[in-house]
């Protein structure tokens, strides 16, 4: 017998109050609108943004694109900005997704239309964080594994309690909402490493939005559309080994306090974070061989984070995105793996594509099923005169909530990423909103015209 998990999470969205939220929770939210912000303005010029715009031709409204003056629907807002948020692959990471991708753009457009304050925002945020949490607590597998894209199947739900509470929905509105996201879940790892990722962020957001705005005016879908033997849980899951039964946890373990988020030092998929530190960590440590002298860059990672990484020759940026050959080689090559390297040039450049040619990988059998991480990654580089030089082991990443960025470091991402679009003086008056987000009476253009 299940669970009552859509109605539990149906109430806990519905009587959510910003006063109930530990200091760590606003603090998570408060980085997730900062951070997915900046890469939202670094992407919004991307290929897949100019396609969905030029497609949708989406009608006059009051919700912002990009923080700039264009004002669109917020159902389409919250698509096109969640898909340049997502288009670089440069947004947090918590959950084994992209929640902030999702969610950010989703409640940014839903606050201006509703005239929300940065409180309502921020507890909105933590809403669907804490959905989001509570669903991949009960699967005991991957979804990548099964070819599902997480930031799309779960993000649709979680971007719909987000929205609700916006909407300041009621249980049984609530619970139409996450049934009616759930019904609009969508996204396959086959994808990756083409446009098609990042739309998987938008769809989700826009799934939200709707799903929201559908249960307000009426709408009704099943009350057990999660937690049902043909429901989400059981239809997504890889292997069916999930949790239909155990009680609801939100509200007594928060995830967005104890989870925190995983913020990005480089604009690949974050199964590849931890290689790239490792290879970044050991050519400081020796510099006394170069890209020539190496006869082959050996891997161990997990074959889950392996498979991911699935494009072994890439030949564009998106595809070298989900390279672990690409990003070695880089590394070693360049000394970096920034936004500048992700581009379809130095993707091709023949010493780069050479040293692709010499990566090897090898599985950790100690992979943690949960996470599909194991208990470390690590590079060796046998040199052609007969040495290897191993890098230390690496458990956690650059920026990792265990193994978070400085603030200035934070702040320096920002401003990188802000400057294609905003002078400094306007990306730092932006940077300080959010910083106080939790201060501010009511969100307009996108922070940019927001009310003291």
């Amino acid at each position: 017998m299940s669970t009552p998990l859509t109605r539990d999470l149906a109430a806990f969205v519905a009587t959510l109050s910003f006063d109930a939220l530990p200091a760590e929770a606003v603090a998570t939210a408060k980085l997730a609108f900062l951070d997915a912000t900046g890469v939202m303005l670094a992407g919004k010029d991307e290929p897949c943004v100019t396609v969905l715009i030029n497609t949708l031709e989406p009608s006059a409204g009051d919700a912002s694109l990009f923080c700039g003056p264009q004002r669109v629907r917020a159902p389409e807002a919250a698509w096109i900005n969640a898909v340049a948020t997502h288009a670089l692959d440069f947004d947090d990471t918590a959950l084994s997704a992209h929640p902030s991708a999702v969610m950010v753009p989703a409640i940014v457009a839903e606050g201006e239309h509703l005239g929300s304050s940065g409180r309502d925002m921020i507890c909105a945020y933590v809403a669907g964080f804490e959905v989001w949490a509570e669903i991949k607590r009960r699967e005991a597998g991957q979804h990548h594994l099964k070819g599902w894209h997480p930031t799309g199947i779960i993000g649709a739900i979680a971007a719909a309690a987000a929205c609700a509470y916006l909407r300041r929905l009621d249980v049984d509105q609530v619970v139409n909402a996450l049934a009616l996201g759930a019904s609009q879940s969508a996204g396959i790892t086959a994808n990756f490493g083409t446009m098609a990722k990042p739309f998987h962020a938008g769809r989700a957001a826009h799934a939200g939005v709707l799903a929201a705005r559908l249960a307000q005016n009426g709408m009704t879908a099943s009350s057990d559309a999660l937690e049902h033997a043909q429901g989400f849980l059981t239809a997504v899951s890889p292997s069916g080994q999930v949790d239909r039964v155990s009680p609801c946890e939100v509200g007594k373990n928060w995830a967005s306090a104890s989870i925190g988020l995983h913020i990005k030092k480089y604009p690949t998929c974050y199964c590849s974070h931890r290689p790239i530190d490792a290879m970044l960590s050991l050519r400081e440590m020796h510099p006394e061989f170069a890209p020539d002298d190496v006869e082959e860059i050996v891997v161990s990672m997990s074959r889950r984070n392996a498979m991911v990484l699935r494009n072994a020759r890439p030949k564009t940026g998106l595809e070298a995105k989900f390279s672990i050959e690409f990003v070695l080689s880089c590394a070693l090559i360049v000394g970096r793996v920034g936004l500048s390297e992700l581009d379809n040039a130095v993707v091709l450049r023949k010493d780069i594509q050479a040293m692709m040619e010499r990566v090897r990988t090898v599985y950790d059998p100690c992979e943690d099923p949960s996470s599909g991480y194991a208990p470390f990654d690590q590079v060796a580089v046998v040199l052609r005169d007969g040495r290897t030089i191993e890098s230390e082991p690496v458990a956690l990443a650059r920026g990792a909530a265990g193994a978070p960025l400085s603030d200035e470091e934070v702040r320096s991402k920002f401003l990188d990423c802000t400057s294609r679009t905003l002078d400094e003086t306007t990306a730092l008056g932006l940077y300080v909103r959010l910083k106080r987000l939790d201060t501010l009476d009511r969100i307009g253009a996108a922070f940019v015209e927001a009310d003291e």
